[in-house]
């Protein structure tokens, strides 16, 4: 499951997918399905898996987003972000809260359905009430 927060915790958009796929081809597809109110977003904060060059270049040249992420320990290639721009990284618990939001629904944390149209019915229904709560 992938998912977009804003910087309060409400859930933008959510993106289920098989666990076998990259998640750096899946955070386009995601940014495709929301639609935020109001101005569009700045910085995308997200975890070192989304550390790729391409993908830095594509937000910014595309949707004039900023990726902001560490880069992996393994890098080759020389730093792109310096620490001012990682200071924001630390909102990040944000988004593992609306993780754990999600989690308190039982029908979210083990997959029960068999059917993966059942499974998103189940993380809408915890998005919106989640949604709701914050309201």
């Amino acid at each position: 499951m992938f998912d977009i927060v804003d910087s309060h915790g409400t859930p933008l958009g959510v993106l289920i997918t098989a666990a076998n796929h990259a998640e750096v081809t899946r955070i386009e597809p995601l940014l495709d399905q929301i639609q935020v109110p109001g101005k569009a977003p700045e910085h995308l904060l997200y975890d070192r898996a989304a550390d790729s060059d391409p993908l830095r270049e594509r937000l910014q040249a595309e949707r004039g987003l900023e990726l902001i992420c560490p880069h992996s320990r393994g890098r080759k290639r020389p730093p792109t972000q310096d620490g001012r721009a990682l200071r924001r990284y630390r909102r990040r618990y944000v988004v593992e809260r609306f993780h754990s939001w999600v989690h308190n629904f039982r029908r979210t944390l083990v997959r029960y359905e068999t059917t993966l149209a059942r499974y998103t019915g189940w993380i809408h229904l915890a998005c919106l009430i989640i949604t709701l709560r914050r309201l």
